[in-house]
């Protein structure tokens, strides 16, 4: 776990990692909506040409099971069936002329689609 104020990442033993690019995308993102009350939740749903789907969203609630791990002030939620398929991950924010938006790196995905936004 990254130990608050710095900016160097260590991925949580079990879990997701957020990059110190993608902490400062969501910590902007949260000032914009105004609020501090929010926290980044990261889901896999069933959809998908390949079968399975991330949701990124803001959420406030926390659930039962809930993996929490804090990034540069940026607490990140995976729920506890979403914990296994997103084992290692890592979530960064990329902003070139190609392309713009989070990216997510999951070794536990054997493979995606030909869009990207799915995965198995």
């Amino acid at each position: 776990m990254t130990a608050q104020g710095t900016s160097e990442v260590e991925a949580p033993a079990e879990g997701v990692t957020l990059t110190p690019g993608a902490a400062a995308k969501v910590k902007s993102l949260l000032d914009q909506e105004g609020r501090d009350d929010l926290q980044l939740r990261i889901a896999v749903q069933p959809g998908g040409c390949s079968g399975l789907r991330y949701q990124l969203f803001f959420d406030e609630r926390n659930l039962d099971g809930d993996d929490t791990h804090e990034f540069d002030g940026v607490a990140v939620v995976v729920d506890r069936m979403s914990v296994p398929y997103l084992h290692g991950a890592k979530i960064d924010f990329v902003d070139t002329i190609e392309k713009q938006g989070f990216t997510i790196d999951n070794p536990t995905a054997t493979g995606s689609c030909a869009c990207g936004d799915s995965f198995h």
